[in-house]
């Protein structure tokens, strides 16, 4: 080593060249070299990533000791290290970029260096000491990045849909609660924005409430896709340059790791170079983000004004909305989802061109793929559980304003068209508008129906059925 080397600096050495590596660091070269060459985002790996990784890491490491691979006290400080990483300990030395050249290898090289260092140190060594023990050679062993990298991701993947799933099935709940609570309140339903049928404020929340039941499901099903991992085919999917009794055992040390259901892929080919499950569970994502989208806006339009908007709900107040206009609230809960669920819909949109883009045995855009899903995934979460939490509990309906919108508009007429025929209705309307007086009001001028029929017609256990019988309107004059 150079004698006039600073202190707090160590030398090392690749292929390339040498490089000094702060002294204290447990990273070596190469991850110096990606940090250097890949300054694009500031963007660090997902923390779910991360952790999966170094339960990957663990898992091989297993594998190796346990088949005599890797034996002795090397082996023992290796596997020490990688159970250290997976309780969250030296996550910030994994410093690479979540952008990087390589499919991955940057990352993999991370921790490998990392898992080295930690490892050299505790057999009494000095980080980076490779004698000790080796990044490639014996952390790496029967490794490469094109399996750990993807099978990482997978579990990563894995792991966020369980806590996504836990999100959703709090938002749906919510939103059921609800809709038992708003089951009396009549309203004006729209369509197109414009005054349409009379329904209940419950009838809105069920359609939200179903929607996210849906998507509870596909959540469910996208765990199906993710099961099978390439980890044991190194490079390509044929397992060259690992031994049989380990391809055969690590995907198995990887389940009991981390208490998920992966077992080894049949084609290991496939699962190295096709990432269309990824694009596939994207897209189930992408429709979670179309329902949450969806029901932020209809929050933000029923609560809209509130005196001079519709009024129809009140929002919690969670601050202030303006710096300026005292005592405005805005809706921020449902514009924070919104914002996070087009977020999502254009990490699909990335998703699905990296993995068609891939190229013959592997696909090199993966990081971009393991920065976007989880991304996603988090961002979904966090979205459930904000409406979940903060918003769809405190919602109030406000009765007197839809009872008020409901006799102002024409949704009245809606109901009488099977008994008076649309003609019929639609003089009425004209009439009543021509008066200045509600389509209610104009009904029982005509002698169209009597006041207490058209109450009935309008109360929440008649909005609620499905269809009509005629006798329902026998009392109502047709002529």
């Amino acid at each position: 080593m150079p004698e006039d080397r600073p202190e707090d600096m160590r030398i090392e050495r690749d292929g390339l060249g040498e490089i000094p590596i702060p002294a204290d660091a447990y990273w070596g070269i190469h991850t110096s070299r990606a940090k250097r060459n890949f300054p694009f985002s500031g963007y660090r790996l997902h923390p779910a990533f991360i952790q999966a990784f170094a339960q990957v890491k663990l898992a091989c490491a297993k594998t190796n000791a346990l088949l005599g691979h890797l034996a002795g006290e090397r082996g023992l400080a290796i596997i020490e290290a990688c159970t250290e990483m997976t309780t969250g300990r030296l996550h910030d030395q994994i410093i690479v970029e979540a952008f990087q050249g390589g499919a991955g290898t940057s990352t993999n090289m991370n921790f490998n260096e990392v898992i080295a260092g930690r490892a050299a140190e505790l057999l009494g060594g000095d980080r980076g000491d490779r004698e000790l023990v080796h990044p490639l050679r014996h952390v790496n062993m029967h490794q490469s990045t094109n399996d750990v990298y993807p099978t990482a991701l997978r579990v990563a993947v894995l792991t966020l849909l369980a806590e996504l799933e836990e999100a959703v099935a709090e938002l749906q709940a919510a939103l059921q609660r609800k809709e038992a609570e708003f089951r009396d309140v009549v309203k004006v339903g729209r369509t197109e924005l414009m005054d349409a049928v009379p329904m209940t404020l419950g009838m809105t929340f069920s359609a939200f409430a179903e929607a996210v039941a849906r998507d509870r499901w596909r959540i469910f099903k996208c765990r199906e896709r993710l099961k099978r991992v390439n980890l044991g085919g190194t490079a390509v999917g044929t397992g060259l340059g690992a031994p049989r009794d380990y391809v055969l055992a690590v995907a198995g040390h990887l389940a009991a790791i981390t208490g998920l259901p992966v077992s080894r892929a049949e084609n290991l080919i496939d699962a190295t170079q096709n990432a269309d499950v990824f694009a596939e569970v994207s897209g189930m994502l992408k429709a979670c983000a179309a329902n949450l989208l969806k029901i932020a806006s209809d929050l933000r339009l029923l609560s809209s004004g509130p005196a001079a908007g519709l009024g129809e709900i009140t929002l919690p107040p969670l601050q202030a909305g303006s710096s300026i206009m005292a005592g405005k609230i805005n809706p921020v809960m449902p514009e924070a989802v919104t914002q996070a669920a087009l977020r999502v819909m254009a990490n699909d949109q990335a998703i699905t061109l990296a993995a068609g883009l891939g190229q013959l045995e592997l696909n090199h855009l993966l990081p971009l793929i393991a920065h976007a899903l989880p991304e996603s995934l988090t961002l979904l979460t966090a979205s459930c559980r904000g409406l979940a939490k903060d918003c769809i509990p405190g919602i109030k309906a406000n009765p007197g304003r839809c009872a008020a919108l409901v006799e102002q508009s024409n949704a009245l007429g809606t109901v009488l068209v099977p008994a008076l025929g649309y003609d019929r209705v639609e003089a009425l309307v004209a009439e009543a508008r021509a008066a200045g007086i509600t389509v209610r009001e104009q009904a029982v001028m005509a002698g169209v129906a009597p006041p207490e029929t058209l109450e009935r017609l309008l109360s929440p256990r008649q909005l609620c059925k499905l269809g009509f019988s005629p006798d329902e309107f026998d009392e109502v004059n047709a002529s």
